[in-house]
Order: structure tokens, then C-alpha cells, then sequence
């Protein structure tokens, strides 16, 4: 047999907790210690660090050693052990195969040399990957039972530092805490996802990883049960945590309900008209709809006729004059005392929003009974799942009725903040501000001009209070 010329070093870890590679480096080190021995060139080095060969994960470094071997540019390959190239049977056949298609027949070991070419070495080889398969099996159950155990003593699995934490996933982050009620407030209130996002990055404030703002980002974090001290273990609450909660599990729950019914809207297009949907034409009731005039480029709110809008057609209101007016309004009445007796009054007297809060607590509570019994083997998946599905029915019928029930309560997040509103209201992006004109704004009557008047008139605008 030609000596090598062409031989290829795979290290392999499973996990780098550390993160500093040290474990490769140790086999690399090994292995090129023997091909030195055996007087062999090394053509190239592939690490995969962090990455289990049995979870079935792609090894990049591993696909592109096999993508040489095929290419006739590696004639050998060293590795510490077997297990650091395979510890799934099927993948060895694959790599058998390859090999042998190859012409490669040199696989050497830090521990003894395995010829796979040969009936022996090849059975030795597959012993070894199914010893090897084993032992991940027993080490997997032993890790899921360890997590499993870990989240029902309500102790957190952190891998990176959550949002709102510090890296135990215990201690708060006060700055960061605070982000998260401001958002989870303002979502309450009928902003997106998206405004929000836009202010924090505008602001400079970035993610627990340093990267700006995503909707996706802020959406895992005001929803997870992580916020209202829950612990979530394989997609279930299963009770708990050993933190403090940053927002009580009634919040969670309507910021669930609030996405709940916007998945139920599906608004397709941006706003951007500060008022649609919210204007009534004074001669026929009908909804207003923006419109640009063409010959001025005059941004307008017009009653249309015709079957897709069946208004009179016989109405308009210049845009701006109309939204300054109402704006004003709204944050002149967020100040009135009013407004808050008002808030405060039907808050109270909701008894439907606390009858179906607390029908998705007991629902929720059930979820949590039915995880627990499952994760202690009292179940069986099958039954499991069949039990799960009219609770997680119930659970998303109470969450969007509970988002209609509460929708009155979303200008809690804006009462008493008038002034201190009127003076960023320029700066603020087109979403913000129609979530707190929403809030407290149900729709507004715009009259008819009267003949021979020129400019706006404010008396021709009627507003209609939620509150």
C-alpha cells in the first residue's frame, strides 16, 4: 500500500461549553502527532467544534472532507477516535461507501488503525458506531430526564443571556426590564411590533446579543412565559420559575390575545393616513377612505361611491387640517380627569374580562397539570396530544374574546400622559400615533362644507369618544 500524501485530520466536540475550542485542539494535536509518526502529509484540517454527530445536525467541516474525498484530494483521513467521525451506524455505511468508491483505505486512529476495506476492519467499525449510537442514546435520556427535573424545580436553562437578565437568567437587568414593560404597555395599547422596534433602534438600544431591533425579536420575548416568572420546558409551561416575574401572567395573556386578533384582522397594507377607518361622512354614514388629488397632490379623506365602497360620493375633507384637529383633541383628553374616572370605572365593572381571565388561568393550569404528568411518564404522547386540543382550542377562543373584552383598556397606557405626548408627537413614527388616537377615539363625524367658505372648518368635525 503507497504511502498517503493527501491525508485529512477531523476533530470533532459535542458541546464547547466554554466556548474556547480546547477540546479540538487537544485531538488536533494528536492527530497530527501520528501522521507525523507515520510520516504521512497533511493536506487539510476539518473541525466541526460544538456539533454532536448524533443529534443528525449538519458538521460543514465533515460534508466538505467527504466533498475532497470524492474529489480524489485527500487519500487518508485521522481522527482521535471513531466516534469523532460517526456515532450513527447509517452514516458509516455512507462514509464506507465513499471511501471505497474513492480509493481511500487508510483510516488511522489515535487509538488503532480500523482498514475498511477489509471484512474485519469493516465489522470492527460497525460494532464500534453502534457502541457508540448506544451510549448517545443513554446520554441523551440522561440530559432530557437532567433538563426535565431542572425546569420543574423552576431553575432556568440558559444557554445565552435572556433579554431583561443577566446571564444566571435569575437576576433582573433593571434598564432592560423596564424596555420590556414600556413595550408590552404600548403593545397593550394598539402599537405594532414594528413602531416599537423602530424607537428602540432609533434610541440606540440594542438586543442581549447587540444587534438592533427585529419584530420577531421583541415577539419571542414579550411573549414568553419566561416574563411572567413561568418555566417553559419542550413548548410547555410546567410551572414556576425561581425569578421574579417582570409583568404578572394577566399581561402575557392579553399581549397573546392583542396578536391573536391582528392574525384574525390580517391587515395587508402600511397606514398612511393617520385617521383611516376612523372618519364618517355626514351625509351618508359611510366610512371616509384616503385619497391623494392628483391635480394638487392634496392628500384627502373622501366618501367614494360605487358596489366597493357604496358611499354617496359627495363629501371631502383635506387631510392634514382634520388630523391636526383630532390629535389635539386626543391629547387634550388623555388629560382629563374624566377620561381616568371613566377608565377606572369600566376596568371595574368588566366582570366578563375577569370571567374569561380567569377561565384561561384554570385552562392554562390544566396544560401545566398535563405537562407535568407526561414529563413523569404518567402519559402517553397519544393521549397526551388528544387531551391538549380542546384546551388549547379554549385557550385561543378566550384569548381573542378577551382582546375584544379589554380593547377599551388599551388608553390605560396613555392616560394622564397628554402633555408629555404633545411634545414628541412630531417625532413619533405613523403607528405610534394611531395606536393612542385608536385608544381613546372610537371614529369622528366629518360634515359638509358650507357653501361659500373657504378654508377648514373645525366646527364640520364631530368626534365620537370611546372614552
Amino acid at each position: 500500500m503507497s504511502t498517503p500524501q493527501f491525508a485529512a485530520i477531523y476533530a470533532r466536540i459535542s458541546s464547547d461549553q466554554e466556548g474556547t475550542g480546547k477540546g479540538v485542539e487537544r485531538q488536533l494535536e494528536d492527530c497530527r502527532k501520528l501522521t507525523a509518526e507515520r510520516g504521512w502529509s497533511v493536506a487539510g484540517e476539518y473541525v466541526d467544534n460544538d456539533v454532536s454527530a448524533y443529534s443528525g445536525k449538519r458538521r460543514p467541516a465533515y460534508e466538505r472532507m467527504l466533498s475532497d474525498i470524492v474529489a480524489g484530494e485527500r487519500d487518508a483521513v485521522v481522527v482521535y477516535h471513531l466516534d469523532r467521525l460517526h456515532r450513527q451506524p447509517l452514516e458509516l455505511e455512507t462514509f464506507t461507501r465513499t471511501c471505497d468508491a474513492s480509493g481511500l483505505s487508510h483510516v488511522a486512529t489515535v487509538t488503532g488503525d480500523l482498514d475498511l476495506g477489509s471484512d474485519d476492519g469493516l465489522f470492527t467499525a460497525r460494532v464500534l458506531a453502534a457502541v457508540a449510537a448506544k451510549e448517545s442514546a443513554r446520554k441523551s435520556a440522561r440530559m432530557r430526564r437532567a433538563y426535565q427535573q431542572k425546569a420543574e424545580s423552576g431553575m432556568p436553562q440558559v444557554s445565552r443571556r435572556p433579554y431583561g437578565f443577566e446571564l444566571d437568567g435569575i437576576t433582573h437587568r433593571p434598564d432592560e426590564v423596564a424596555v420590556i414593560r414600556e413595550s408590552i404597555a404600548r403593545l397593550l395599547a394598539g402599537e405594532s411590533l414594528r413602531s416599537i422596534c423602530i424607537n428602540l433602534n432609533d434610541d440606540g438600544m440594542l438586543t442581549s446579543t447587540g444587534r438592533e431591533w427585529q419584530t420577531q425579536t421583541m415577539k419571542r420575548i414579550v411573549t414568553n412565559p419566561r416574563v411572567a416568572g413561568l418555566r417553559e420546558y419542550r413548548g410547555e409551561v410546567v410551572g414556576p420559575g425561581v425569578w421574579e416575574p417582570i409583568v404578572d401572567e394577566t399581561k402575557r395573556q392579553r399581549v397573546l390575545a392583542a396578536f391573536e386578533a391582528k392574525k384574525m384582522s390580517a391587515r395587508r397594507s402600511a397606514r398612511t393616513y393617520l385617521l383611516s377607518g376612523m372618519l364618517r361622512c355626514g351625509r351618508c354614514g359611510n366610512k371616509l377612505f384616503s385619497n391623494i388629488r392628483k391635480d394638487s397632490n392634496t392628500r384627502r379623506y373622501v366618501c367614494l361611491s360605487g358596489p366597493d365602497h357604496g358611499g354617496c360620493g359627495r363629501m371631502s375633507v383635506v387631510a392634514e387640517p382634520v388630523e391636526q384637529l383630532l390629535a389635539a383633541a386626543v391629547l387634550f383628553r388623555l388629560d382629563s380627569p374624566q377620561v381616568a374616572d371613566e377608565l377606572a370605572g369600566r376596568a371595574a365593572r368588566d366582570e366578563r374580562a375577569s370571567g374569561l381571565q380567569a377561565a384561561l388561568e384554570v385552562d392554562q393550569a390544566l396544560l401545566e397539570e398535563l405537562a407535568r404528568e407526561y414529563s413523569q411518564g404518567l402519559l402517553k404522547m397519544p393521549i397526551w396530544r388528544v387531551a391538549r386540543e380542546p384546551i388549547e382550542a379554549r385557550i385561543r377562543t378566550a384569548q381573542r374574546q378577551l382582546a375584544e373584552a379589554t380593547g377599551t383598556l388599551a388608553a390605560s397606557a396613555w392616560i394622564g400622559q397628554g402633555a408629555a405626548l404633545r411634545e414628541s408627537w412630531a417625532q413619533m413614527n405613523l403607528d405610534r400615533q394611531v395606536a393612542i388616537v385608536r385608544s381613546i377615539l372610537d371614529h369622528a363625524v366629518v360634515s359638509p362644507a358650507k357653501k361659500g367658505s373657504s378654508g377648514f372648518d373645525p366646527n364640520r368635525v364631530d368626534p365620537r369618544w370611546l372614552l
